[in-house]
């Protein structure tokens, strides 16, 4: 298996490229640096398949285009955040004085789908509160949470369409009960696990 996180972006979002042995891969939340991220694809003669997106936000979302058309990949998010690729309001990059938009999703993701890359399945989990259609990707003991769950925090909650309730009751349901081992690999900053969060996190107490 490869894994490779790229921060990138002013906001240093952290994208993933996920492959098995056989470099069938994902590319998670390609949010900018588009040059980095093709360059690593090159690099590694990955074949990528899909381009899946936790959130619509604009830092989350930006290289989008790039890496779709480098690698004719299929673009997932979450079917309460679909219209936030094509909406610079939505995806709040309006507000920081840089539209981006980027072309309608390929696949509009539901709780509960599955995903396969090759040897890998990714399960999607639909985590509200950072945004309506904010996700998190379980793969084996892999966890791709964006910006619902950090090491040591959350989610912001004051952007239109968040909710404090609701992430939190994400947390408590659909990741809290997993095996303290699962690694976390958030869309900012460094990993974690579960079961550190679950001790640490000063959120979750």
């Amino acid at each position: 298996m490869f894994l490779k996180r790229l921060p990138v972006g002013l906001l240093a979002t952290n994208c993933y490229i996920l492959a098995d042995d056989q470099k069938n891969a994902v590319v998670i939340d390609p949010g900018a640096g588009s040059s980095s991220i093709l360059k690593e694809i090159e690099d590694q003669n990955l074949k990528v398949e899909w381009i899946i997106l936790t959130h619509g936000h604009a830092d989350h979302i930006g290289a989008v285009e790039e890496v779709k058309n480098f690698t004719g990949a299929k673009v997932a998010i979450h079917e309460k955040d679909s219209k936030m690729l094509g909406s610079a309001k939505e995806n709040l990059s309006f507000f920081l004085g840089h539209s981006i938009t980027q072309p309608p999703a390929d696949v509009e993701l539901k709780d509960g789908d599955v995903i396969d890359v090759g040897e890998l399945t990714l399960e999607i989990l639909w985590t509200p509160g950072h945004t309506p259609g904010s996700i998190c990707i379980k793969s084996g003991k892999l966890l791709f949470t964006g910006d619902t769950l950090f090491a040591g925090s959350i989610g912001r909650t004051d952007f239109p369409g968040s909710s404090y309730e609701q992430i939190i009751d994400s947390i408590n349901t659909k990741l809290l009960v997993l095996d303290d081992d699962v690694r976390i690999l958030p869309g900012h900053g460094g990993e974690s696990t579960i079961g550190a969060e679950k001790a640490t996190n000063p959120f979750l107490r």
